[in-house]
């Protein structure tokens, strides 16, 4: 059964069945961080993620929010992003509420996340920067 909400008429769901590949491959491709990204890996992507979807009124796809987690202990979110027509009406908090109450995130203790532009809208969801940045380590693999 999926886990849903509305916030200001907009739908806020994790059904896997209402998310719209295209919609989502199409914002990506012109985001700064998965312009490159290929449509299949898109989907795979979507396919082993918990996903957030934020649909208008209509049923439009208007934004996404994706978790990579071993719902126990450590969770990366990642691909969060509204239409900017949709914008300023406080869908991205709203979705990051709805992950942050989901059911199958509850006990996770540790939350990562990476971002460019979007302090702000994170710290008001309790994200701070990292404690001890000298202990994070990252391997690239050209693509």
């Amino acid at each position: 059964m999926p886990n849903e909400t509305t916030h200001a008429g907009y739908m806020i769901s994790d059904d896997p069945s209402r998310l719209d590949l295209d919609a989502i491959h199409a914002y990506l491709s012109r985001s700064y961080w998965a312009a490159t990204r290929p449509r299949d890996i898109v989907a795979r992507s979507l396919e082993n993620s918990l996903c957030t979807g934020i649909y208008a009124p209509t049923g439009e796809q208007v934004g996404l929010a994706r978790v990579i987690s071993d719902y126990a202990t450590f969770a990366y979110l990642c691909d969060v992003y509204v239409l900017e027509a949709h914008r300023s009406r406080g869908l991205a908090k709203a979705a990051m509420s709805f992950i942050e109450a989901h059911p199958s995130l509850k006990n996770v203790r540790y939350f990562h996340l990476l971002t460019k532009d979007a302090h702000s809208l994170y710290a008001h969801c309790g994200f701070a920067p990292l404690a001890q940045p000298e202990r994070h380590m990252e391997r690239r693999v050209a693509s």
